[in-house]
This record gives structure tokens, C-alpha cells and sequence, in this order.
């Protein structure tokens, strides 16, 4: 493949504290995706904001406050691991689609395609810089946007099952899916709103666990163990 969305879990990113970052679990991320750029996969990423904040969860503040929290968490999320990326060797840009300073640079997919054409690894954070929009959102626009050939949707559990691993044990994991079944069955792999930008526009997703080792590089050979979400 020559073109990837690496979907990073924010919660993945902590490991064992759940909150904040893991500098290990990074680094070995960050050497994983190295091997891809090595090899010239161009690879954009998102980051979701669950190791620092949950708007949904709080029911005192108002909603778009809330979401425009996450978002800015997503930033934080991004800039640090962007800057773990070049400690293992690699070029990075980090894109938000709004104004940040000088932190970042607006995102758009011409800047996304030059930084690619120079080697570089595209950050995109600040999901899609409106409320209501989840980072499952921002992933399947962004991977739509910058013509990625599949979602590299990187968890904290290793595919997508019938029912929730964490409250039932008899859970059964699908070894493949299409993603209208994922809608049908109400599946959660991605939101609703995620999961039916992907059937439409035909956008494939690898489901695996970040914490198996070299869980991204066996994505990418085919030889993970995970749930391939078909179109």
C-alpha cells in the first residue's frame, strides 16, 4: 500500500495509568511506523483525546464546550507523539482545521499531499474542528480526504466482536466483517456516523490491538491478528 490513516486510541497511547502518556508504548508506535515510512507507506495519523478527556461523559458542561475540549486535547496528543516520531528519526507535520498559533498548520489536502511528497508523517488533530464530530469522524474524513487505501484502526482491545469482550467472556471476535454488518448489528467498531462515511466511500478498516507486538507492521503485511472491515 502506498497511502495509510493510523487511527491511534488515546487511552492506547497511556498503557497501564489510563491518563496522560506511556513514553514507552509511544516510542515502540513510533518505531513500528518508521519501518512503514522506511519502506514508503505515507502514513497520516489522528489521536483521539480518551487519555485526557471525555466530553460525553460529563453531563455540568455544555456539550460544544465539552467537544471543543477533546479537540484540543487531540493537539496535545498529537504534538507529543509528533515529537517522539523525530526523537526514532522520522519528519512529522502537525495539522488542525483550525487556527492554532504557531503549533500547527491549517490543514488542507494540498499542505497534507507536499508534506507526504517529502517523506513526512501528517498529523491530523483537532478532529474536524466542529462539536458533535467524533475522532471516528474525523478519521474516515480524513482518510476519505487524503485517499487512503484502508484505516489502520489501532485499540485497546485486539478486533471487533459480537458483543462487549469486557463484560462478556463468551464473546466471539470476527476474523472479517463488512462494514454493513458493523451498522446492522450496531458492532461499535466506529460511530454510526464514521461507519456510514466508510460503506460510503468504500474505505476498508484493519481493527487490531496497539499493545500486540508489531501489531501495525502485521497490519500492514496481512499477517495480524485482527478484524479486516470489508466495504
Amino acid at each position: 500500500m502506498k497511502r495509510v490513516l493510523l487511527k491511534l486510541s488515546g487511552e492506547a497511547l497511556a498503557g497501564d495509568k489510563h491518563q496522560g502518556f506511556d513514553e514507552p508504548t509511544v516510542t515502540e508506535v513510533a518505531k513500528q511506523v518508521k519501518k512503514l515510512v522506511d519502506n514508503g507507506v505515507e502514513v497520516g495519523i489522528v489521536i483521539g483525546g480518551g487519555n485526557f478527556w471525555r466530553g460525553r461523559t460529563s453531563n455540568t458542561i455544555d456539550r460544544t464546550k465539552a467537544d471543543q475540549i477533546g479537540m484540543l486535547a487531540t493537539v496535545m496528543n498529537c504534538i507529543y507523539v509528533s515529537e517522539i516520531f523525530r526523537s526514532v528519526g522520522m519528519k512529522t507535520a502537525v495539522m488542525t482545521p483550525f487556527e492554532c498559533g504557531s503549533m500547527t498548520k491549517l490543514f488542507s489536502k494540498d499542505r497534507a499531499n507536499k508534506y507526504f511528497g517529502k517523506g513526512m508523517v501528517c498529523f491530523f488533530a483537532g478532529g474536524t474542528g466542529h462539536p458533535y464530530f467524533s475522532t471516528d469522524t474525523a478519521t474516515v474524513l480524513r482518510a476519505v480526504e487524503i485517499e487512503a487505501e484502508v484505516i489502520l484502526l489501532a485499540k485497546a482491545i485486539d478486533g471487533v466482536y459480537d458483543s462487549d469482550p469486557k463484560t462478556n467472556p463468551a464473546a466471539v471476535r470476527y476474523d472479517e466483517v463488512s462494514i454493513q454488518e458493523v451498522i446492522d448489528k450496531k458492532l461499535a467498531v466506529v460511530d454510526l456516523t464514521a461507519s456510514i462515511m466508510c460503506m460510503e466511500n468504500k474505505m476498508p478498516m484493519y481493527v487490531f490491538g496497539l499493545n500486540e507486538e508489531d501489531s501495525i507492521v502485521k497490519a500492514m503485511s496481512g499477517k495480524f491478528n485482527g478484524t479486516v472491515v470489508t466495504v
